[in-house]
């Protein structure tokens, strides 16, 4: 069995099948070349079909030894994981070798948050006199009020906006939709978006439907969303280390600290697993200081 063909094999299944995105279907690859690049080196001529856990112990003391970090050496493992159950479901090997594979502990890393004030003082310095301004305020508004992620951000579409109803309808990953409540706040600064700055571009063919746009009339990439945040917390001498995500960090601990239902905060924040969403319920401080006050014996 050669390399390339099941490589081959195994991105489309990820593409088709499990309907991944492109940075998730290059990101396992990667991974997978990782692999090829060790046993080339190490043992050569060893097909898949020949890869044991032996081999596989030697590839994670290989990249260990490399300095990987522990995260970063379990979303490896991961992935090599994921595609020899593809080559097992496939028939192409009789056994999963990675079966006994253990992962590197990690920790739990809890996300930095942004408090009310922190957030209102970022919205606040928008500089409206730039054309592009009313945009920003947008646009943060909407991670704020909406919890999306850079991505669900950029692809908003026009055709989406429920206003009337108080919805959007969200394009999460691997294409799945979900409809989010949206602030009056939010629906404000859009609709100003739309009547003062958009209106004022030309579109490009392709862009017509998506809702912000840069002065090019085309979907603002990602890195712009990051930049224009790291020079609004540069602007305010705000020294938190922020980004687009951060807003979705908030808006899921703010949610949860006002007694929000971690199940209502699930679904629209678009986790697979309620347990990913369980992290925020770790992040009220003060209610859990509050909680060792009024319990505590020693309090």
């Amino acid at each position: 069995m050669k390399w390339e063909d099941s490589k081959k094999g195994f991105e489309s299944f990820l593409r088709l099948e499990k309907s991944l995105s492109q940075n998730s279907v290059a990101a396992y690859i990667n991974d997978i070349n990782k692999l090829m690049l060790f046993l080339d080196e190490n043992f050569k001529k060893l097909g898949p079909e020949k890869v044991k856990l032996v081999h596989l112990k030697k590839f994670v003391e290989w990249i260990n030894e490399k300095g990987v970090s522990p995260r970063t050496q379990a979303r490896t493992i991961s992935g090599i994981k994921s595609f020899f159950k593809y080559l097992l479901m496939e028939g192409k090997i009789n056994s999963d070798p990675t079966t006994l594979l253990e992962s590197p502990k990690i920790g739990r890393k809890l996300p930095d948050v942004l408090s009310m004030e922190e957030i209102d003082l970022l919205i606040d310095s928008v500089d409206l006199t730039k054309a592009e301004g009313q945009r920003n305020k947008a646009m943060l508004e909407t991670l704020y009020s909406c919890g999306l992620r850079v991505s669900e951000l950029v692809n908003l579409k026009v055709t989406n906006l429920f206003f009337d109803q108080g919805f959007v309808k969200i394009e999460g990953k691997a294409d799945k939709e979900r409809l989010v409540p949206i602030s009056e706040k939010a629906i404000e600064e859009i609709t100003k978006y739309l009547n003062v700055y958009r209106k004022t571009l030309k579109i490009a063919k392709d862009s017509e439907n998506i809702l912000f746009l840069n002065r090019r009339g085309k979907k603002l990439s990602r890195v712009m969303i990051f930049t224009i945040i790291k020079n609004l917390a540069q602007k305010v001498g705000l020294e938190k280390k922020i980004s687009p995500h951060t807003f979705r960090h908030s808006f899921a601990t703010h949610l949860i600290s006002g007694g929000a239902d971690l199940r209502a905060v699930q679904e629209m924040l678009g986790h697979e697993s309620i347990l990913t969403t369980e992290i925020y319920t770790h992040l009220d401080r003060d209610y859990l200081k509050s909680t060792l006050n009024q319990f505590h014996p020693r309090s």
